[in-house]
């Protein structure tokens, strides 16, 4: 993929953050980091990233009420998530909370290519600006 990606990654963990905007870089993508959810809403309302990297478990805001503003939002509603936690997809299945669409779900500790995959995969219908 040659086309270059706006990335938000709303993580609050500052080395987590530093390895996605890493990894995302290396890949010619820009890479707009949040340590806090309330900041990453901001974000998602000014920057419109091309896919946003969703961590759970913040500081100030649940990862989860941040998706489901996102959705309920028409204008950030069509913006693709991955959501990147150290919880388990099937744990916050049983809490109700899923992810719907094309919007995936990744486990920590994560391997880079299969981020960077989901990440390419979530994208690949998205036209870049």
């Amino acid at each position: 993929m040659n086309t270059q990606l706006r990335i938000l990654s709303i993580e609050d963990d500052p080395e987590m953050r530093g390895l996605i905007q890493l990894i995302f870089e290396r890949q010619g993508h820009r890479v707009i980091g949040a340590k806090r959810g309330d900041f990453g809403l901001e974000f998602l309302h000014s920057l419109k990233p091309d896919v946003l990297l969703l961590d759970l478990m913040l500081p100030d805001i649940d990862g989860w009420d941040i998706y489901r503003q996102m959705k309920e939002d028409e204008e950030l509603s069509g913006i693709p998530v991955i959501i990147v936690s150290a919880r388990s997809e099937a744990q916050d299945a049983a809490a109700g909370n899923q992810v719907i669409g094309r919007d995936r779900f990744v486990e920590k500790p994560f391997e880079v290519k299969n981020l960077i995959n989901v990440v390419n995969e979530a994208t690949e219908q998205v036209p870049v600006g």
